[in-house]
């Protein structure tokens, strides 16, 4: 990643899976309905066991849910087995960040909100793409 990439502060050698968004600020809640997170806490906090790192916050859209599906990983069909009720366009989730930056790069990459986007997530995808595709940047 090149240094422009990334905002100040947020240097890799200062990664230590603590809970601070991309911005470098407190990590702000994903969503809760539906209740995402890789520990089901609304938030995209991960750690080691989190191997898809599950770090970005998505609004969900039709073109990144049929991206999705078409990967292999079927995000809008309920899994009542898994407590998992299925997402529709406008949910927010906690998305593995190779996912979304694989999306990105197909040109269907969804919108983020860079607040509740764990910093861990800039070990895969640049700040720039998450900034370009940001909800939450005035």
């Amino acid at each position: 990643m090149r240094d422009q990439d990334r905002p100040p502060g947020n240097e890799p050698e200062d990664w230590k899976d603590t809970d601070l968004s991309v911005l470098g600020e407190p990590l702000e809640v994903c969503g809760i309905d539906p209740m995402t997170g890789f520990f089901r806490d609304g938030c995209c906090s991960t750690g080691p066991h989190d191997h898809g790192s599950h770090t970005v916050c998505a609004e969900m859209t039709p073109e990144f849910l049929a991206f999705s599906r078409s990967r292999g990983n079927d995000l809008s069909t309920p899994r009542p087995e898994w407590h998992f009720p299925g997402l529709k366009a406008g949910d927010r989730w906690c998305v593995c960040a190779a996912r979304w930056l694989e999306a990105y790069e197909a040109g269907v990459a969804p919108p983020v909100r860079l607040r509740s986007t764990h910093q861990a997530a800039l070990r895969i995808v640049p700040f720039i793409a998450l900034r370009r595709h940001a909800l939450d940047l005035s």
